[in-house]
C-alpha cells in the first residue's frame, strides 16, 4: 500500500480565519488591548489638572476599550466552536465513501482515518484499488456517500 499526502483544494478552514482576522486587526493597528489600558492610564497620569479629561470622553473611550476586549473574546470563542464543529465533522466521516476532485479525476474511497493537526483535522482515505491516500483537507471532500 503506497501513502500519498494531497493538499486540500478549499480555502482556509474558517478556524484559521479567525485567527488570522485577529491577527491582522492587531498588525494593522499595532496594539493589543493591554496597549489601549496602557495609553489611558498615561493619558490619565500626564494630563494637565488644571485641565483635566472631560468625563464623557473618558467613559467614551473605557466603553470603545470594553468593546475592543469583548470582540478579541468572542473571536477566541467563536476561533474554539469552529475547530469543535470541524473535528465533529472529521469524525463523523469514519467509516463514509468521500469523493475527493484529484486534477482530471476524482478519488474515491472508504475513509479508515482521521488525524488532527494544526492545520485542521485531514481523513485518510483507502481506495478500490487498496491505494492508501492520506493528508485529504476537509475541505477537498467533494462529496460523501454512505460505504455499502
Amino acid at each position: 500500500m503506497a501513502s500519498t499526502p494531497i493538499e486540500g483544494l478549499g480555502g482556509a478552514s474558517a478556524a484559521n480565519g479567525t485567527t488570522q482576522n485577529a491577527q491582522t486587526a492587531i498588525d494593522a493597528f499595532g496594539l493589543g488591548f493591554e496597549d489601549l489600558l496602557k495609553i489611558v492610564l498615561t493619558q490619565l497620569t500626564y494630563q494637565d489638572p488644571l485641565k483635566p479629561m472631560d468625563n464623557f470622553e473618558f467613559v467614551s473611550q473605557l466603553a470603545q476599550f470594553s468593546q475592543i476586549q469583548q470582540t478579541q473574546d468572542m473571536a477566541a470563542s467563536l476561533q474554539s466552536l469552529v475547530a469543535a464543529q470541524s473535528t465533529s465533522q472529521a469524525a463523523s466521516l469514519l467509516g463514509k465513501i468521500v469523493e475527493v476532485p484529484a486534477g482530471e479525476t476524482t478519488l474515491s474511497g472508504k475513509v479508515t482515518a482521521v488525524a488532527f493537526g494544526s492545520g485542521g483535522p485531514s481523513v485518510t482515505i483507502l481506495t478500490d484499488g487498496n491505494q492508501s491516500i492520506s493528508n485529504i483537507s476537509l475541505s477537498a471532500v467533494a462529496q460523501i456517500k454512505e460505504a455499502n
